[in-house]
């Protein structure tokens, strides 16, 4: 009898999602390659009491599978079937989100810890060989290592870089952007990151390299940074991790740092609306104290302090990018899982394909975006950053 009134919750809860699931035209069980795979029945009750923490964790969990994991989280997204799920559990994490600044000084060195300084075997074995970790520019590129040059020279070019100019290179990771721009550029850079991991690669590269007197990175936090001013400053993937609550600080801060004339490049992941708090799951397991800026929050944060001279959107290149990172992943999982398969009681492998794929959904149905911003304290009058390849178009 009470295996039976189990059966019977079961069957009502499956019926419950599943009418949710519907306007995405996704079926529980069913025959299509975004149709998730019920494991285990207790998933339904954690879905409903957890939210969208407890689906990332069930899937963590092996309790459900589903052969085309970015087409699932499409379709829900676009059909704004996640509402269901989102909307539970969220408040502590909105009182959270505005009561306390996640991403003071000392809050924001725990990303770092967690996630940044995870391993290099982790990182080299998906990123490309300059190990940029933010979206390449796939417009006439065929391969991950084009595209993330084609989105570095796109970056030096969209600030005019000219040999000699002093850069400051904001969230700099393993030194990728600043490799190519002394190289190509001539331009001497300083970066600053708060990973210890990323900052001894980035400068046993910068030694490799012989371009010692050209690049500097510190292990820096950038409200530290006070050598100013630069001619340039570029931002990439990097303010991900500022906290909405910090967005005024920051942009006076790269102000107090930049030329009269010089110009600002922001890269950034963005959300399509200003989200009350940032993703249960993804701030658990993946990017701490992280949140995704909208339009309304960059404009606000800008407002009084920069002119914006250009807003270059190109969120599609990023789902190419991640799914290019994740059939590196598979490939290279084989050789480094002895390292990672302790962590979350290893589950690591499946977290991570969880993080990549379905961030690669929220890209397909236009739930996040990429946008590279650029900058100027005084509107640089008659200046057009270059968007300089053949048959460009912005997106």
């Amino acid at each position: 009898m009470r295996r039976d009134r189990k059966f019977i919750e079961h069957e009502r809860q499956a019926h419950l999602i599943g009418e949710f699931l519907k306007p995405a035209g996704i079926i529980l069980n069913g025959p299509h390659q975004w149709d998730p795979q019920i494991r285990n029945e207790r998933i339904y009750d954690r879905i409903l009491r957890g939210g969208t923490l407890a689906l990332g964790e069930g899937y963590m969990d092996g309790d459900w599978d589903v052969e085309d994991m970015p087409g699932f989280f499409a379709r829900v997204m676009r059909s704004e079937a996640d509402g269901f799920v989102s909307k539970r559990k969220l408040l502590w994490p909105i009182i959270k989100a505005n009561i306390f600044n996640m991403q003071d000084i000392v809050r924001a060195r725990k990303v770092a810890h967690e996630h940044y300084d995870l391993g290099n075997d982790l990182y080299e074995g998906f990123l490309d060989r300059s190990l940029s970790y933010s979206c390449g520019y796939w417009e006439h590129a065929s391969n991950l290592d084009d595209a993330q040059e084609a989105k570095h020279d796109l970056i030096c070019r969209k600030l005019g870089l000219e040999k000699g100019m002093r850069v400051l290179d904001i969230g700099c990771g393993w030194g990728g952007f600043a490799l190519f721009a002394a190289r190509k550029y001539g331009v001497k850079v300083v970066g600053v990151t708060i990973s210890e991991a990323q900052k001894k690669y980035a400068r046993d590269r910068v030694k490799e390299n012989g371009l010692e007197s050209l690049i500097e990175i510190r292990l820096e936090d950038y409200r530290h940074v006070t050598d100013g001013p630069y001619d340039r400053i570029v931002s990439i993937g990097m303010f991900e991790h500022v906290g909405r609550k910090n967005y005024g600080t920051y942009m006076r801060t790269v102000r107090a740092l930049l030329k009269e004339d010089g110009l600002f490049l922001l890269q950034t992941v963005a959300a399509s609306c200003t989200w009350p708090a940032p993703n249960p799951w993804v701030d658990k397991y993946i990017f701490p104290n992280g949140y995704l800026p909208s339009v309304a929050q960059i404009g606000d944060a800008i407002d009084g302090i920069f002119m914006m001279k250009d807003w270059h959107t190109f969120g599609h290149h990023y789902t190419k990018t991640i799914l290019a990172w994740h059939a590196r992943f598979e490939i290279s999982w084989p050789q480094i899982k002895g390292k990672y398969h302790h962590l979350h009681s290893g589950k690591f492998y499946r977290m991570w394909r969880y993080y990549l794929l379905s961030t690669a959904g929220g890209f397909m149905a236009n739930r996040i975006d990429l946008w590279q911003v650029v900058l100027s304290p005084k509107g640089r009058s008659g200046h057009q950053p270059a968007r300089l390849s053949k048959g460009h178009h912005s997106s």
